[in-house]
C-alpha cells in the first residue's frame, strides 16, 4: 500500500488526523502530513502550533504532536519553546 492510501485511514472527510498509528512507520507518515500544515521560514509560538495541531487533528492531545513533530525533526524551536519553525526538509 502506497503512503497516500496509508495516510488516508487516519483522515477524515475534511483531512483530519483521526487516530494516533501504533506503527511507526505510519507515525511518520502522519508527522510529514502534519508537518506540511507549518509555513516555511514562518516562526510559531507555542500557542499557535498548538492551534494549528488542533484544527488538523479531532483525538485533541496536541502535546503529543508537538513534542513528536520536534522528536522527529518535522519541527524546530529555540531551547526555551518560545518559538517554533519547520525546517527545510519538506
Amino acid at each position: 500500500m502506497d503512503g497516500s492510501l496509508r495516510l488516508r485511514r487516519f483522515l477524515d472527510a475534511q483531512e483530519r488526523v483521526t487516530t494516533w498509528p501504533a506503527k511507526q512507520q505510519d507515525k511518520r507518515l502522519v508527522l510529514e502530513y502534519l508537518a506540511t500544515k507549518f509555513e516555511a521560514e514562518r516562526h510559531y509560538t507555542e500557542k499557535e502550533v498548538n492551534a494549528l495541531l488542533n484544527a488538523w487533528h479531532t483525538f485533541a492531545d496536541y502535546a503529543l504532536l508537538r513534542r513528536y513533530l520536534f522528536d522527529y525533526s518535522w519541527l524546530d524551536r529555540e531551547r526555551d519553546g518560545s518559538r517554533y519553525w519547520r525546517p527545510h526538509l519538506i
